[in-house]
């Protein structure tokens, strides 16, 4: 599972994405669809239409950076989006590991706040 830090939001794109798009069209979406700062430091998730390819953009202090992933099979499912079109971190990495948020259901917890 990947770990991020705790200050850094991740925030999902529900547009579906060219994949063909890079640094400055994704960033460009970054703030007309998603609303946010793309040297935010935050990280911006896009899904392709098909659901089967992810991109992650971020900027990491002195310019942007893309990961990229495309499934030979299947899709990615998409996991609970805030009104904020932020995603918890772990559900982004559990996403990227193949869990279905269809099936999933997360037990109460006490939280502070």
């Amino acid at each position: 599972m990947i770990k991020f830090p705790g200050a850094v939001r991740v925030y999902f794109c529900v547009e579906p994405t060219d994949m063909r798009r890079s640094f400055d069209a994704l960033a460009g979406m970054v703030t007309n669809i998603v609303k946010q700062n793309p040297i935010s430091g935050h990280l911006f998730v896009f899904r392709s239409r098909s659901g089967n390819s992810i991109k992650l953009l971020y900027w990491d202090g002195d310019g942007f950076a893309i990961w990229y992933k495309r499934l030979e099979k299947g899709t990615f499912s998409i996991p609970k989006i805030s009104d904020d079109g932020a995603i918890d971190p772990r559900d982004l990495s559990m996403m990227l590991e193949g869990v279905d948020f269809v099936n999933i259901r997360k037990r109460k917890r006490y939280k502070i706040g």
